[in-house]
Formats: structure tokens, C-alpha cells, sequence
């Protein structure tokens, strides 16, 4: 379903993706890990057409989208849904019209077929009946489960999620876990996720990409790749940093 060939990424001297190549077939759950600051959210952006590699490919079903002008990018951008890392809510609109914003954008102009879809992504994510409230009165928690519905609600074939469990408390993270996994079994989507969170990469991913030095280190099935004994892919699974000399 996309296919990445030699990218690379450069912002001023700094090389951050350095020929990034990789398949994601439709109907995965892929996880992408890595270092901070290692280009995870990078490639995430370049995946959707909101950044340009400076060499290489993205192909979206056959489409080369490195070509592609704006408009035909948002032809493709349709295809997916997306999950920000702090849910992106806006402040001023109610949750029923942070979720119904995207029809509304894209010509859905029957208020009842907009407050149908609106409730069924909604008990989706388990917060039925919220739609009148303002995302000031939501739970960090609750607002990522918002953002959640916002990405579904026009059925996408690809949902993008940026470190989904950011700033949540251990409960609320594994809840969106299990809603993003349940969305995946549900919806039939592609899914794929960067995230920091290992308990978070067991349970939502049946595939991981290890991201290391601006290239794809590793990939494979998630429990082969979260018990290798790679010391590159052990360290950062396990948490363990590099031992350096105190001398230096």
C-alpha cells in the first residue's frame, strides 16, 4: 500500500533521514521506534505528503506523491486519518463538531447524517454522549480519544498516529491502546504508529520498524524485534543506556 524508496531528509547540515526504504502492505499495524529526534516524525510526515524528501520516492497505491502538486496531495491525504500527538483539538468547537469538522470539509452537508456519524465514531472510542461538552472539560485521556474519533469518523483507509500515548498516566495509555487496537480489527485500516512507549509497540503492532542513525535498522514481527539480542535494538527495547567513560 506504500512504498518508500531512498529517501532522504535534510534540514540545513543536519541529515535526518539518510535512504529510508520500506514496504507497508494494507491491513498492517506497523509501530516505527527509535531515538528522539531520530527522524520517526519525519518520516511520519513524509508519509502523508506533508514534507518532500529531498531524493526518493513514496509511492500511496501506486502513486508517486513526491510529484504530486497540491491538489492531487489532497486527493490522497483522504486515504488517511491521523492522530496528532496532543489530539490538536480546536478549543473553540464542541467535541460533536471537532469530530463532524472533516465532513463538513469534505461536502457532507446533512446535519443528521453528520450527528450519525459523529455518535458512532464517538461509541467507538467509549464516550458516548459527550458531544455537547468542550474540550476544556476533558481528561488528557479523553481528548486523545476524541482525536481518535476526529481520524475515523470518515472511514479512512490509513490511520497515522503520533506518539498516541504522550503524556498520558499508565491506565489512560493502555486504554488507547487498546482502542487503537480495537480500531485496527474493526475498521480493516492500515495503522501506523511512532512511538517511545514499548508496552505500548507490543500491543498495537503486529510488525516494527526500528529507525537508528537516519536509516531502517531492523523490522520484523513485533515480538521478534521487542526480545532481540541485538545490542543496538536491546538497548533501547530495555531502556539501557551506552556506558561511557566518566573520564570523558
Amino acid at each position: 500500500m506504500i512504498e518508500v524508496r531512498d529517501v532522504t531528509k535534510s534540514f540545513g547540515t543536519q541529515q535526518v533521514l539518510r535512504g529510508i526504504s520500506l514496504d507497508i502492505h494494507r491491513g498492517e499495524a506497523v509501530v516505527i521506534i527509535g531515538r528522539s529526534g531520530g527522524g520517526k516524525s519525519i518520516l511520519l510526515k513524509h508519509l502523508i505528503g506533508l514534507l518532500q524528501p529531498d531524493s526518493g520516492t513514496i509511492r500511496v497505491d501506486g502513486e508517486d506523491i513526491t510529484t504530486m502538486n497540491e491538489r492531487s496531495l489532497l486527493r490522497v491525504r483522504r486515504k488517511y486519518g491521523m492522530l496528532f500527538q496532543m489530539a490538536a483539538l480546536f478549543d473553540s468547537l464542541t467535541v460533536e463538531e471537532n469530530v463532524g469538522f472533516v465532513l463538513r470539509r469534505q461536502g457532507v452537508e446533512s446535519d443528521a447524517e453528520i450527528r450519525r456519524r459523529v455518535a458512532e465514531a464517538l461509541e467507538m472510542v467509549e464516550l458516548p454522549g459527550i458531544g455537547h461538552k468542550m474540550p476544556s472539560e476533558l481528561s488528557g485521556g479523553m481528548r486523545k480519544r476524541v482525536g481518535l474519533a476526529r481520524a475515523i469518523v470518515y472511514r479512512p483507509e490509513i490511520v497515522l498516529y503520533d506518539e498516541p500515548t504522550t503524556g498520558l498516566d499508565p491506565i489512560a495509555a493502555d486504554n488507547i491502546d487498546r482502542l487503537i487496537r480495537r480500531v485496527w480489527e474493526t475498521l480493516h485500516v492500515t495503522s501506523i504508529a511512532v512511538t517511545h512507549d514499548m508496552k505500548s509497540a507490543r500491543t498495537i503492532s503486529n510488525r516494527i520498524l526500528m529507525l537508528h542513525e537516519g536509516r531502517i535498522y531492523s523490522e520484523g514481527p513485533s515480538a521478534e524485534i521487542l526480545e532481540s539480542t541485538d545490542p543496538v535494538i536491546h538497548r533501547f527495547v530495555n531502556g539501557i543506556s551506552t556506558p561511557r567513560n566518566l573520564n570523558e
